[in-house]
C-alpha cells in the first residue's frame, strides 16, 4: 500500500537569484496547475494585497510575497509593452 503522506519534492526558486518574470511565471504555472484562473488570482493579489489569492502550492504563495506590488506591475507593464506594443511602433 502506497504511503499517503509522502513529501513532495519541489524545486523552488533560488533565493535571492529569481527575477520577477521568474517568480511571475513560476506563480501561474502553480495556479494553473491548482486549477485556478491565475490572471483572476493574480489580479485580486495585486489589486488586494492578500497572499490568499495565490495558492501555497509549490511555494507559489511564499514565492509572490518576495515581491513588492509596485515590482509584480512593473513586470506585467514592461511585459506587455514588450510583447504588444513595441512590435506596432
Amino acid at each position: 500500500m502506497q504511503d499517503r503522506f509522502e513529501t513532495m519534492k519541489m524545486r523552488p526558486l533560488p533565493e535571492g537569484r529569481e527575477t520577477a518574470a521568474d517568480i511571475l511565471a513560476h506563480v501561474y504555472s502553480a495556479l494553473l496547475r491548482k486549477g485556478y484562473d491565475p490572471i483572476e488570482q493574480l489580479v485580486g493579489y495585486v489589486l488586494t494585497g492578500d497572499p490568499t489569492y495565490i495558492t501555497s502550492f509549490e511555494n507559489a504563495r511564499s514565492l509572490i510575497c518576495r515581491l513588492e506590488r509596485d515590482e509584480l506591475l512593473d513586470e506585467l507593464v514592461r511585459s506587455y509593452v514588450k510583447n504588444n506594443l513595441e512590435m506596432r511602433g
